[in-house]
């Protein structure tokens, strides 16, 4: 498995670089986003772990950047850890987003948990809730006919929700199956991929909050 780690602090980068090679992967390390775009473009890797504060332009731009030209996972590695800029994280393109400091072992497992959810689902059928179809298969949405374009993490999290044919999912369960973690981090991105979904789809009330408990599928 191949790794671009984009990262200008010299520190960080070669602890990380080596925690990487350790995990199984070959690591590209790049310090400026520039270089990532480039990497990115002519040899795409299975992973990116993107910093969003580089020193040649911001971390946000080259999300979207990279999703402009490739739908490879991302993992933002940043020091915003406020619910604003994870929404802006997630707006962006990025599929999770670990705050640092952060442990190298749960860095790995939110690693795994993306590479799982991005290996594709198999051969599955297309689920319809109203006019909502989410065919988990080819990975794709549409409403009313209509094509919608949802980042790698919203589809996970709307096919989870979609499998379970209507039934009340937890909170934690999503999590681990989705983000690999149960943490209160991972609890916020959860939150605010359930508003990111809702707002692409243009159906408030697709995605029920039962409270106390987790969400469903409204079909």
């Amino acid at each position: 498995m191949r790794a671009l780690l984009v990262e200008d602090d010299e520190v960080l980068g070669k602890a990380l670089r080596r925690a990487l090679s350790e995990g199984g992967f070959r690591v590209r390390h790049v310090t400026t986003g520039g270089a990532a775009l480039t990497a990115v473009a002519a040899d795409e890797p299975d992973v990116v772990l993107l910093d969003m504060g580089l020193p040649d332009r911001d971390g946000l731009a080259v999300c979207r950047g990279i999703r402009e030209i490739s739908r490879v996972p991302i993992l933002a590695v940043t020091g915003r850890g406020a619910v604003e800029a994870r929404i802006r994280g997630l707006r962006s393109g990025a599929d999770d987003y670990i705050v640092k400091p952060f442990l190298v072992e749960e860095l790995l497992a939110r690693i795994d948990a993306v590479l799982r959810r991005t290996r594709g689902l198999g051969v599955a059928p297309t689920v319809v809730a109203g006019d909502v179809e989410v065919d988990l298969s080819r990975r794709s949405v549409t409403v009313a006919g209509v094509p919608v374009t949802l980042a790698r993490k919203e589809f996970d999290l709307l096919a989870a929700l979609a499998r379970r044919e209507g039934a009340v999912v937890a909170r934690d369960e999503l999590l681990d199956e989705v983000w690999g973690s149960v943490d209160a981090s991972a609890r916020r991105t959860l939150e605010a991929h359930v508003g990111l979904v809702r707002s692409k789809l243009g159906r408030p009330g697709a995605i029920v909050t039962v409270r106390g408990v987790g969400y469903r599928l409204d079909r």
